[in-house]
């Protein structure tokens, strides 16, 4: 099951629409919701949202067993993303092993996300999996 891929000028019918499947589709999106908006953000809130939509949508990929779900929806000064991927496990910031070496190849994501987004919400769906939402700032 899937939920609704939405943004402000999606007209398509409910069922004609799928959530994207690359990080880069995601991007799109934003960047489309964003160009809408009747006060263009400044450059750096747009780098920040389409840096949490990668990391967002990659993590769905690469740990959540892919995205089944996508939305975006621009609110006053901030945008709202979600994503809803397969897994019923809460993603969580480890720290590495050894203070010293601070590189890991993985586990960098959620980090990034927390600091950008001024709030993000983990909630398990009724069908199983989970819906990440993070609103970044557009100032």
């Amino acid at each position: 099951m899937y939920e609704e891929h939405r943004t402000e000028s999606t007209v398509a019918p409910p069922e004609s629409r799928r959530p994207p499947q690359r990080p880069a589709d995601a991007r799109r999106a934003v960047r489309g919701a964003l160009a809408r908006r009747a006060v263009p953000c400044p450059a750096e809130a747009l780098d920040d949202a389409l840096l949490v939509t990668s990391e967002l949508t990659t993590n769905a990929i690469l740990h959540g067993g892919g995205i089944t779900g996508f939305a975006v929806d621009v609110e006053g000064c901030a945008v709202r993303v979600s994503v809803s991927d397969r897994s019923d496990e809460i993603p969580v910031a480890d720290r590495p092993a050894d203070e010293r070496h601070r590189w890991r190849a993985h586990g960098r994501g959620w980090p990034i996300v927390c600091r950008l987004a001024r709030d993000v919400e983990v909630a398990g769906l009724p069908s199983g999996g989970k819906r990440i939402t993070a609103v970044v700032p557009l100032r």
